[in-house]
């Protein structure tokens, strides 16, 4: 049976996807998080080796962590945005519920320091400000400062869909003729 230092040499020395045997095993590691108690595999924690995550299993960690009554790392975080986190070490690929703001995922990975998810969430990020500029930019109101019957005449216009080249025939000082 593999000890927890063997599988953790395992994974670390690992690069490529594909895990070696002994890493690949289901050692679970159980976390709190901000309260919430999530139970993974020391496999999934490997995946990024310079993450937070992959240095908090270690046999000897270069972070202090406490462990609660059940033995659970202690992880004061937001539990709401760590399952995104956690899924996307599971299977590498960011999944994220409507109701979560990306910005608050993009937050936890960087706490976590889980390089390529924080590069996919800073593309989505920009991806969703991108399509919200688009339609913004469709809408662009002109105000003029006009009298109330010229306000009263132009909704008048604007109501009964007349070309508004007619609007214009009264002020010739706004370049309308």
């Amino acid at each position: 049976m593999a000890t927890n230092e063997s599988v953790a040499k395992d994974c670390s020395s690992n690069t490529s996807k594909q895990q070696p045997a002994r890493c690949r095993k289901n050692e679970w590691v159980k976390l709190n998080v901000g309260g919430t108690i999530f139970m993974t595999t020391r496999t999934t924690l490997c995946r990024d080796q310079k993450s937070f995550l992959y240095r908090l299993i270690q046999d000897e960690p270069d972070l202090n962590s406490d462990k609660d009554d059940i033995g659970a790392f202690l992880i004061d975080r937001d539990p709401t945005y760590f399952g995104p986190i956690l899924n996307y070490l599971r299977h590498g690929k960011l999944v994220i519920n409507k109701d979560l703001a990306e910005e608050g995922v993009l937050e936890e990975a960087e706490f976590y320091n889980i390089t390529p998810l924080i590069k996919l969430v800073k593309e989505k990020i920009t991806e969703r400000n991108a399509k919200q500029d688009q339609t913004h930019m469709k809408n662009v109101y002109r105000v003029l400062q006009c009298s109330e019957e010229e306000l009263t005449q132009m909704f008048l216009v604007s109501y009964m869909k007349v070309p508004s080249s007619i609007m214009c025939y009264n002020r010739k000082d706004l370049g309308c003729e």
